[in-house]
């Protein structure tokens, strides 16, 4: 079987051509602006200098994942690192040992009266 042939380029189409500032419209004026995280690293996301745009005070290291801020010298200090709590570390949080016994003697209790547990 033959293909037909035809002056058509493949994966062309009709106003094919490279994008460039014609077609997507002029580019808003840009401010770059540079953070630092505390393990030194620098990262430089650039804004649009339209008045109402607000550079925020911290950015995200796409490094390392630590805050990052425009002071050099005294970056945002890293997150403190909770540990990993289990459900009873919460509850023991919220409740002593004599509570604990108390609610545990209430419960066996009911089960007990209730007939399920000698």
């Amino acid at each position: 079987m033959s293909m037909s042939g035809g002056s058509a380029i493949r994966g062309s189409r009709v106003g094919a051509g490279p994008m460039g500032e014609a077609e997507r419209g002029e580019a808003a004026p840009r401010t770059v602006v540079s953070f630092w995280c505390s393990n030194g690293h620098e990262t430089q996301p650039s804004f649009a200098q339209e008045s109402d745009v607000e550079i925020p005070d911290t950015w995200d290291c796409p490094r390392c994942g630590f805050p990052a801020g425009q002071d050099r010298d005294n970056p945002p200090a890293p997150p403190k690192a909770e540990p990993y709590k289990t459900h009873l570390a919460y509850v023991k949080e919220r409740r002593s040992d004599t509570d604990g016994a108390a609610i545990l003697d209430e419960a066996l209790g009911a089960l007990r009266d209730r007939g399920l547990i000698r």
